[in-house]
């Protein structure tokens, strides 16, 4: 996939992501997700944190070890407005990546060392699993195109055992979803989710 390529499918999942967020209501920031150790705010600022690191590894800085990863992530990253922290996150992560020679370099990251290119398919993935995350709290449509699913589908498929599924990994254990549901549903399941009415 040519750079140009890889960061248009982040952007891609970033503008429905940055939908979904614009459209939480004031009452649901404290609403519970599928990912139940956080509520609405507490999953959109994992995901601002988690952009802020990767851009900033990107930019030389070295991979905190995961004590201070997990402190740096109760940090409070959204301030008053959460949705323009969210979106400059994204820009400024996209910024990062964009710089020369990132994508070919090897970087630090949470599941090892990874070229630039890979840390680009990890944060799409997480972009889309956490947006869909915010939909399903917040009844929205979690409406990512079907083919940037289904990429980044197959790359977790290739690559979810380094990223060491399961109850000492940082996703869940797969759920069962049926092969013909969308695929930010497969994706979703896959990464531990479980898929309301799925059938299988």
């Amino acid at each position: 996939m040519s750079t140009t390529a890889a960061l248009q499918s982040l952007r891609s999942a970033g503008e429905v992501t940055n939908r979904i967020v614009a459209g939480i209501r004031a009452d649901q920031w404290d609403a519970p997700t599928p990912c139940t150790d956080w509520n609405v705010r507490t999953l959109l600022n994992h995901l601002v944190a988690g952009n802020i690191l990767t851009a900033a590894v990107l930019g030389g800085a070295d991979l905190p070890p995961p004590e201070e990863r997990a402190r740096l992530s109760q940090v409070d990253r959204l301030g008053t407005d959460p949705p323009a922290a969210g979106s400059q996150s994204l820009d400024d992560l996209i910024a990062a990546f964009e710089q020369p020679g990132v994508l070919e370099r090897i970087h630090p990251s949470p599941v090892g060392q990874v070229p630039g290119a890979a840390l680009v398919h990890l944060r799409t993935t997480e972009t889309l699993v956490h947006g869909w995350d915010l939909a399903q709290a917040t009844g929205q449509p979690a409406d990512f195109p079907e083919a940037l699913a289904e990429q980044e589908l197959a790359f977790t498929q290739a690559n979810v055992g380094r990223a060491r599924t399961g109850p000492r990994g940082p996703f869940g254990a797969s759920q069962p979803v049926a092969d013909d549901a969308p695929a930010i549903d497969r994706l979703a399941a896959l990464l531990g989710r479980n898929v309301p009415n799925a059938a299988w």
